[in-house]
C-alpha cells in the first residue's frame, strides 16, 4: 500500500486550468491523476466508479455549485478526501464549503510544491490551508471583542442615578427615593457627565436609551 501513488480526480470548468493541474499531478511521484471533470454533475455520475483519494473541486462550476457537490459526494463516497481549490477567499465560501465536507481549503494561486504537500496532507488526514486561509479560520472562531461603551466606566450607584434621571425623576427626589443628600446626588450627575461626555441631562439619557440592548425605563407618572 505504501507504493501506491495517491489518486487525484479534478473537478474545474476552465479546460485550461484543468489541464495544467493534471499534469501537474501526473508529473509528480507518487501522484496519479484518475479523472477530470468540467461540472459537478459529471463528477458525482463518474467519481463513484474511480474512486479517487483525494478531489481537487472549484467553487464557481456551471449548474451545481462546487459546495453542493461537495455535501453529494460526501455521501456517494465518504472516505474520498476533498479540497477546495478557488480563486475565492470569502469566509461565507470558506466555511460552506468545510461544513458542506470539505478537508482542505487552497487557493488556485498556491504554488505547485505546495499544492502537492497539500494534495498529501489531507491523505494522510491533515487539512491543508493557504496561510491566508487559516488566519481567517482563526479570527472568525475568536469571540467578538466586546463593545466597549463609556457608560461601563460608570459605578453601580452612577448607573442607578442615571437611571431615575432617565425616568424623569428631579434630584430631590433621587435623593429621597436613594436616601442621599441633595448635594451627593449632585455630585453623582456630575461625574456621570464626566464619564459619558456630555454636558446636560438631555444628552445624558439620550446616550443612556441608544446604548446596544438597553431598553427605554417606564417614565415616572407625575401627580
Amino acid at each position: 500500500m505504501d507504493g501506491e501513488p495517491i489518486r487525484v480526480s479534478i473537478v474545474e470548468d476552465d479546460a485550461r486550468v484543468r489541464a495544467s493541474f493534471s499534469r501537474l499531478v501526473d508529473q509528480a511521484p507518487g501522484f496519479s491523476c484518475v479523472s477530470q471533470h468540467r461540472s459537478a454533475e459529471d463528477a458525482l455520475a463518474t467519481l463513484p466508479a474511480v474512486r479517487p483519494h483525494v478531489v481537487l473541486m472549484d467553487i464557481n462550476l456551471p449548474g451545481m455549485s462546487g459546495v453542493e457537490c461537495v455535501h453529494a459526494l460526501k455521501t456517494l463516497l465518504p472516505d474520498a478526501q476533498i479540497v477546495m481549490l478557488t480563486v475565492y477567499e470569502d469566509t461565507d465560501l470558506i466555511f460552506g464549503a468545510l461544513s458542506a465536507g470539505a478537508t482542505g481549503y487552497l487557493l488556485k494561486r498556491t504554488p505547485p510544491d505546495e499544492l502537492l504537500r497539500g494534495i498529501r496532507d489531507v491523505h494522510r488526514g491533515g487539512s491543508p490551508m493557504t496561510s491566508h486561509i487559516a488566519r481567517k479560520v482563526v479570527q472568525s472562531l475568536r469571540p467578538a471583542p466586546r463593545q466597549s461603551s463609556e457608560e461601563d466606566a460608570l459605578s453601580p450607584r452612577e448607573r442607578e442615578v442615571l437611571d431615575y434621571l432617565a425616568r424623569g425623576y428631579l434630584y430631590k427626589e433621587i435623593a429621597a427615593e436613594l436616601s442621599l443628600s441633595y448635594d451627593t446626588v449632585h455630585t453623582y450627575v456630575r461625574r456621570i457627565y464626566e464619564k459619558l461626555q456630555v454636558h446636560s441631562r438631555t444628552e445624558a439619557v439620550a446616550k443612556h436609551l441608544t446604548r446596544p440592548g438597553q431598553a427605554g425605563p417606564p417614565v415616572r407618572p407625575r401627580k
